[in-house]
């Protein structure tokens, strides 16, 4: 039988309901044509600090493994002996016959981690924190949530139709008036990041922490940039602050630090016993591969023998934020191995990313809806492989940029 061709699916008509996605299509094309798109570039190497993009050696700041535990040599050999254990997928959800010994263990080291009762892992930080939301809350709880949190809990609530008031970011006064202004039928929650991905900044969460108690709150954490970044054991926010194993539930992300893939959610063994039999990102999820839980508890091994990492990873951040500081580059207040460049117009974002890129430099432009209209930025994330000669590097490009994006300076 002759194979008939398919023809380009442009060429073809298509539904209705596609007219819809044409402006942003043309947006889109207009990017690519003119440069100006710098999503999803192949990267062929591994998300080090030295990379390979489309063939070119590339510094790279747009990844999250801060820690270089993604890269590191025995973690990897720890993921390698558990694909010839277990194979390389779990191939069945958790209630099924997908949990592995390896899933318990890292469970146990992640409960013990936070300071907590007990954990349990997901699929993604953002299937955890919408699977717990929108399990644990319901139409009658009120949750009061910083207005720069991560989109999955706003996800989370918003599949629950959980009803919630943002805060200013980090505006103590207005989240206390506005739970002194509103009680809920159900109960009261604070939802806040420990770092907020997009400022770099940190959460202030002893005094949240007290708000909650006075009002009789349950307070939820996002560790996802905070864990094996934070604390002087790296155990996040609450440990930097003093307050290890004393906030209500940690969600967080096993993809940044600690170098694998996957989310988690710690807290009290009656909570965690609930989601695992009741939060549908759970229940109808497969389970993680065992390799990527043997990494990570690899990973959480290192972290605790090694404290050099983290101290490299903070000497970085310093260094980098300084630099871009004394040459009058806006870093706005970030406190932590996220730095956000923020220029202000989304086009001289994007001609600046590519400056960057073609001067050898990875790091990624944020607009809106990422960021507030007026507040566009290119986002680095710095990791404690870089070498002080890679950021001296980064800020010499830097300044030779500043004539064209700070014309003022």
């Amino acid at each position: 039988m002759k194979l008939m061709s398919r023809r380009p699916v442009s060429l073809l008509k298509l539904h209705p309901i596609y007219e819809r996605l044409m402006p942003f299509t043309r947006r889109l094309e207009q990017g690519k044509a003119e440069g100006l798109y710098f999503f999803m570039r192949q990267v062929e190497s591994s998300a080090a600090a030295h990379t390979v993009i489309r063939g070119q050696p590339m510094l790279m700041f747009s990844s999250n493994n801060y820690l270089g535990m993604a890269n590191h040599p025995r973690v990897k050999k720890a993921a390698e002996k558990a694909i010839r254990d277990h194979g390389t997928g779990a191939c069945s959800a958790r209630l099924m016959g997908g949990t592995f010994t390896l899933h318990e263990d890292l469970e146990r080291r992640l409960a013990a981690w936070e300071g907590l009762e007990a954990a349990m892992i997901y699929s993604s930080g953002y299937v955890s924190n919408v699977a717990t939301l929108s399990c644990l809350l319901n139409r009658n709880d009120l949750a009061f949530v910083d207005e720069h949190v991560h989109a999955s809990l706003i996800d989370g609530l918003r599949f629950a139709q959980v009803p919630f008031r943002t805060f200013f970011h980090n505006d103590m006064v207005d989240l206390g008036q506005k739970l002194a202004a509103n009680r809920p039928q159900g109960q009261t929650v604070i939802i806040v990041d420990g770092i907020y991905s997009m400022e770099g900044d940190i959460a202030r969460l002893p005094e949240i922490h007290k708000l909650a108690k006075r009002h009789h709150a349950l307070l939820i954490l996002d560790e996802a940039h905070g864990t094996g970044v934070l604390g002087k054991r790296g155990r996040g926010t609450a440990e930097h602050f003093g307050l290890h194993g004393k906030i209500d539930i940690v969600v967080g992300t096993l993809s940044k630090a600690l170098g694998g893939v996957g989310g988690f959610v710690a807290g009290p063994k009656i909570l965690i016993d609930y989601l695992k039999h009741n939060a549908r990102g759970f229940v109808f999820s497969a389970a993680p591969p065992p390799s990527v839980c043997a990494g990570i508890l690899k990973a959480m091994d290192i972290i605790d023998a090694e404290p050099v990492w983290l101290k490299r990873l903070h000497h970085n951040a310093q260094e980098l934020r300084h630099g871009l500081q004394r040459q009058g580059w806006n870093t706005g207040t970030s406190e932590s191995p996220i730095i956000p460049i923020i220029i202000g117009e989304d086009r001289k974002t994007y001609e600046m990313t590519r400056a960057l890129y073609q001067a050898g430099i990875y790091a990624s432009p944020i607009t809106y809806p990422g960021v507030k209209l007026g507040t566009s930025r290119v986002r680095f994330s710095v990791m404690a492989t870089h070498s002080s000669k890679d950021l001296q590097r980064t800020l010499k490009v830097f300044s030779g940029l500043r004539k064209t994006y700070l014309p003022n300076h």
